[in-house]
């Protein structure tokens, strides 16, 4: 089994900073790529940010500037530095990573963590 643990969120105002940590543990054999989506009420869940192994990253064009994806793999963590928080970023933020088994090294699944929620207002 495989568990991804998000902390982190809460409120802020407009402007605001706020750090998510997602840290992923089990019967890991290897972590691909990992990444944060967000779902705010009614709406579809959509991707926040994304970070290879290597450390490539890809970002929403609606965080680019403002948002920072990055992980430890020694920590089997990735990080979302949010800055500059705005009321459109209020959502339930979650956790995905790309993750091999040690029972199923071939196989690679997707696991989501439990979300976290950020609320951005004044």
């Amino acid at each position: 089994q495989v568990q991804l643990v998000e902390s982190g969120g809460g409120l802020v105002q407009p402007g605001g900073s706020l750090r998510l940590s997602c840290a992923a543990s089990g019967s890991i054999f290897s972590i691909y790529a990992m990444g944060w989506y967000r779902q705010a009420p009614g709406k579809q869940r959509e991707l926040v940010a994304t970070i290879t192994s290597s450390g490539s990253t890809n970002y929403a064009d609606s965080v680019k500037g403002r948002f920072t994806i990055s992980r430890d793999n020694a920590k089997n963590t990735v990080y979302l530095q949010m800055n500059s928080l705005k009321p459109e970023d209020t959502a339930v933020y979650y956790c995905n990573a790309v993750i091999t088994t040690v029972q199923v090294m071939s196989l690679k699944l997707d696991y989501w963590g439990q979300g976290t929620q950020v609320t951005v207002s004044s």
